[in-house]
């Protein structure tokens, strides 16, 4: 397979001139090039199976749910490898799980994904499995499937479980086109090279997170310095350090318990501020000093879904046993923003609890909690063109929806990729099985849809387009 037209040096610089120019070159970090779930350029397939439009796919070893990023002709993603029992352990399997609280709210008690699992997002922890584990940083080749190269950053044994639908490599890599920076939250941030060479690491603490569901919080990047938020049940904080050496910057406690929302970070009247979402306060950091700039509340509990920013308006989300979303004005925003005249609008109904939302042409699409109902608003005034429709083929969610080609795209864990038009009304053009369960987002960079599921991580492209 060629890969028409994308070739980018290893020494460009992802700076946030680029946010726009190349965009549709590269998918640099968790939300793609415009941190919107935005793919500009894209022209993916609209109906693919594992007989049709399949140009490859490979099986990742280990597990995890961490989308993958693309650079140039290689993808990165992280992956955490269980390593056989030592003797006189006990198997991971033969832990009990502890209770924990589940979501209110529609749908309660619905299952999803393959082979029982739960597609609430609520549910069980397990109990810390009693084996190491390898993290793991892995570079597939665009091109062909094949891992290029397989870097070990550390060998741990979780201090405590993970939920019963989660992974310990929920986290998605970020890159400055020199590159790579991988958190895996307790088990340390990471700095490799596009060689996969490990170049620093910092451990930044054990995270004690509620109910043992898992961390998955990706960092952010800008101006050479790297952003990762530490938010759980114990001391919470933010911390900014430099991409180059990994030394610490600045860092700040947070009134907060598990989040799990990465950080935006843009530029305001020259200012560049990092834009943290939480249940207690969402708040906007000067990147260079850590100062807080202004703040919101109103979110609601346990905070997932990334902030976004187009047009000069961030929009914050949260969907945990409430809904909220606010659409802010940067360049007003100034101390407490919450009933400012920067806060330009809110909306109270059908908000997602694991998926982000996806920003395109004007309109914001998002899940209600982790189910198939999908609302669609006016970015500009939050009036509905539609909301919490069903979609047929979709039950449970925690993969963000995709943007590409006047297309949005959306993946299941039950293994259906439903395909909608673009535009005001609902219209759905494919409904794609393909026998997998999908947790990471789907990403898209020219003709090129990636998938990466339980079993494997895919590529699809029409015949013509390769």
């Amino acid at each position: 397979m060629r890969l028409r037209g994308f070739v980018v040096s290893s020494a460009l610089l992802l700076t946030s001139s680029l946010y726009a120019q190349d965009a549709a070159l590269h998918w640099p970090r968790w939300r793609g090039p415009l941190e919107t779930g935005e793919a500009p350029g894209a022209t993916p397939p609209t109906e693919f199976s594992l007989e049709k439009n399949l140009a490859w796919s490979t099986v990742i070893p280990g597990s995890g749910h961490a989308t993958p990023i693309v650079i140039g002709e290689r993808m990165y993603l992280l992956t955490a490898v269980p390593l056989p029992p030592k003797e006189g352990e006990k198997p991971a399997a033969e832990a009990p799980a502890p209770p924990a609280e589940e979501p209110r709210g529609e749908g309660r008690g619905e299952r999803g994904g393959r082979g029982g699992r739960g597609g609430r997002g609520g549910g069980r922890g397990e109990r810390a499995p009693l084996v190491e584990h390898e993290f793991r940083v892995v570079a597939v080749e665009r091109a062909n499937g094949k891992i290029a190269w397989n870097t070990l950053v550390r060998t741990a044994k979780p201090h405590e479980g993970v939920h019963q639908t989660g992974s310990y490599a929920a986290a998605s890599p970020v890159t400055d086109g020199k590159r790579l920076y991988a958190s895996f939250g307790s088990f340390g941030v990471h700095a490799l090279d596009l060689g996969g060479k490990l170049l620093w690491s910092k451990d930044l603490g054990p995270m004690t997170i509620r109910g043992e569901f898992g961390e998955g919080a990706s960092p952010n990047l800008h101006d050479g310095i790297l952003v990762v938020p530490h938010d759980h049940e114990g001391e919470s904080f933010v911390v900014a350090l430099k991409a180059e050496s990994g030394e610490e910057l600045w860092r700040k406690s947070r009134s907060e318990k598990s989040n799990w929302s990465t950080p935006l970070i843009r530029e305001v009247g020259g200012r560049a501020q990092a834009i943290l979402a939480g249940a207690t306060r969402s708040i906007a950091y000067d990147l260079k000093t850590g100062e807080e700039l202004w703040h919101t509340t109103g979110m609601t509990q346990n905070v997932v879904p990334a902030p976004m920013c187009v047009d000069g308006i961030v929009y914050l989300i949260s969907g945990f046993r409430g809904a909220a979303l606010q659409a802010i004005a940067l360049a007003e925003a100034k101390g407490d923003a919450t009933a400012s005249p920067a806060l330009k609008w809110s909306y109270d109904k059908g908000t997602p609890y694991v998926p982000s939302a996806t920003l395109v042409n004007g309109r914001l699409y998002f899940f209600k909690n982790n189910t198939g109902l999908l609302s669609c608003l006016d970015a500009k005034t939050g009036t509905p063109h539609y909301a919490e429709e069903r979609l047929e083929g979709i039950s449970s969610v925690y993969a963000s929806p995709l943007a590409a080609g006047g297309k949005i795209y959306l993946a299941s864990r039950e293994g259906n990729i439903v395909v909608l038009k673009d535009g005001p009304q609902l219209e759905v053009l494919a409904q794609n099985e393909l026998g997998d369960a999908f947790d990471a987002s789907p990403i898209a960079v020219g003709p090129y849809l990636y998938l990466r599921g339980h079993a494997k991580l895919y590529c699809f492209a029409e015949q013509g387009a390769r």
